[in-house]
């Protein structure tokens, strides 16, 4: 009896005690058809980890990996505004097809339109990242009043 480690509570775990991640399969290769749709679907495996440490959040890569698809979300934006202008010159210039180039550039300004807001979206999720950053470390404190 003496030789039996005893706990007293939920917060006395010791390292050596804890055991490895085990990998589990949350689900298996299927195909079939949608009965509701009719469309065909297939799923993967899915494979997580049971037991598993949290792990240090790399923040400094979020906030990289946001900045790079902002970036994207403006070039998309420039390049559709861009094609949008272009087209709309077009129409005035090539009479016959007009009504084509006024549809293009319509759908070219909604492509815009579109993209300025992934690139919006991407910007407000950088600035979160950057909050959730300082949170965890300390330097910010949310005030309720």
């Amino acid at each position: 009896m003496s030789e039996e480690k005893h706990h007293h509570g939920h917060f006395h775990h010791r390292k050596e005690e804890e055991e490895e991640p085990v990998a589990v399969v949350y689900s298996e290769n299927v195909c079939g058809v949608d009965t509701d749709t009719g469309l065909g679907y297939e799923t993967t495996d899915t494979v997580g980890y049971v037991g598993e440490r949290p792990q240090h959040h790399d923040y400094e890569k979020d906030k990289k990996e946001h900045k790079h698809k902002e970036h994207l979300g403006e070039m998309g934006t420039a390049a559709a505004g861009a094609f949008a202008l272009y087209e709309k010159h077009e129409a005035k210039k090539d009479t016959e097809h007009k009504h084509r180039h006024k549809i293009e550039e319509e759908i070219a300004t909604a492509v815009a339109v579109g993209a300025g807001g992934y690139t919006f979206h991407e910007h407000h999720e950088k600035k979160e990242v950057k909050e959730e950053e300082e949170y965890a470390e300390g330097k910010k404190h949310h005030h309720l009043f």
